[in-house]
Formats: C-alpha cells, structure tokens, sequence
C-alpha cells in the first residue's frame, strides 16, 4: 500500500488517499476543494471505496460531500462528532471562515468504540484519541506501516486545545497511551505539516518529554 499526501484549503489540511495493487483508495479528511481532489481521482483512475473522518472541525470535512456524490461511498466519523458534519457552529466555519457555513450531510457509519475496521482488502485498526475534539480517532494501518492521526499529533507538536471540547490533559494521555504504544518505524500522518514516526516523536516532541 502506499499514500498521497494532498494539502487542501486555506489551512493547507492535508487530505490523505491510501491505495492498494488494485488501484482502490481509502480517502482521509477531505477538507476543501472538492474539484480538485475528484478530478485527481479520476484523473489516476482510482476507486474509492469509502471517506474516513479523524474529526469533524470545518477544515478537515469540507470536500466529503463532493467526493461521496462523485463516487457514491460512504463517510465515516466518530459518534461525539457526528452532529458537527451539519452545524457550522460547532465544527468552527462560522467562527473561523468569517461566517461562511461549511457543512457535511450526515455520515453512512457512526464509529461508537475502539476496534477493527474492514473495508474491502484495507484493514485499519481505530483509536479513539480526544483532547484536540472530543471524537478525535486515529486509523492505524498496519499494512501500510502507518497511522492516520488527525490534529492529534505532529511534526515536533500536537493538536490545539483551546476549541470546544479540547483538553490538553485528554490529548497528551491520547498520544501516549494509544499512539505511543505503536512500533517506533510508524509513519504518523498528520492534518497538518510533513508526516513523520512514532520513533521521533517519542525522542524529540517537546510537549512529550
């Protein structure tokens, strides 16, 4: 399996597509410009089988609608987080896009607990890892050697938690007892910024020592 990493929108969100040997993908947080992303997927011939939401903040769910209309696959989102899809007050647009609502229609599947997750020959393994949100959830894939972690956490950083329902607390304990356990060659997929590992985080993250 491998990944392309494709930042969208104003907050450059990074959007992730994870593809196996049969060109079928799995799409993460497409948070803004639609066009552009259904295009590159048609463009290189890609099946998409299914939109994963770490969260439900405006940045990261602003595409779903024209990828799930285009490819007619399902969404997924934690059940803290579900009412945001449709609520541009508390998923933040109103707030931080000067009132422009950006909303979601209602997700196919509500994730409600930690486990695994098939979808086709994809095998993720979900970690529920609040403190940036409260239905923050991070997607392990331990084919692809990976885990798709949201805002949760980054490059020498981590998620904010100053929005409704943050808890700096809640994140460091969500980092060190769900992500940290993982092998240390784990590329960690952020929402944000370059990707980076488990193994580096563990040594260099300064809010994480």
């Amino acid at each position: 399996m491998k990944w392309i990493q494709m930042p969208l929108g104003p907050l450059q969100t990074n959007a992730y597509i994870l593809t196996n040997d049969q060109n079928e993908c799995i799409i993460f947080d497409p948070g803004h410009e639609g066009e552009k992303l259904v295009t590159y997927l048609q463009e290189e011939q890609l099946k998409p089988l299914a939109v994963l939401l770490t969260h439900a903040h405006f940045d990261h769910i602003g595409a779903v609608d024209a990828v799930r209309d285009a490819f007619h696959i399902p969404v997924y989102v934690h059940k803290e987080e579900a009412d945001w899809l449709g609520d541009a007050t508390v998923n933040g647009s109103q707030i931080f896009m000067m009132n422009r609502s950006i909303t979601a229609k209602p997700a196919d599947h509500i994730i409600d607990a930690e486990g695994a997750l098939a979808i086709g020959s994809f095998n993720f393994e979900i970690f529920e890892t609040p403190g940036h949100s409260p239905g923050s959830i991070s997607y392990y894939c331990k084919e692809a050697n990976a885990v798709f972690s949201g805002d949760v956490l980054f490059q020498m950083s981590i998620g904010r938690t100053d929005l409704p329902g943050g808890s700096f607390a809640e994140l460091i304990g969500s980092i060190e007892e769900k992500l940290f356990v993982l092998p240390d060659e784990t590329a960690v997929l952020c929402g944000h910024g370059p990707e980076t590992s488990i193994g580096f985080e563990k040594e260099n993250n300064p809010f994480l020592q």
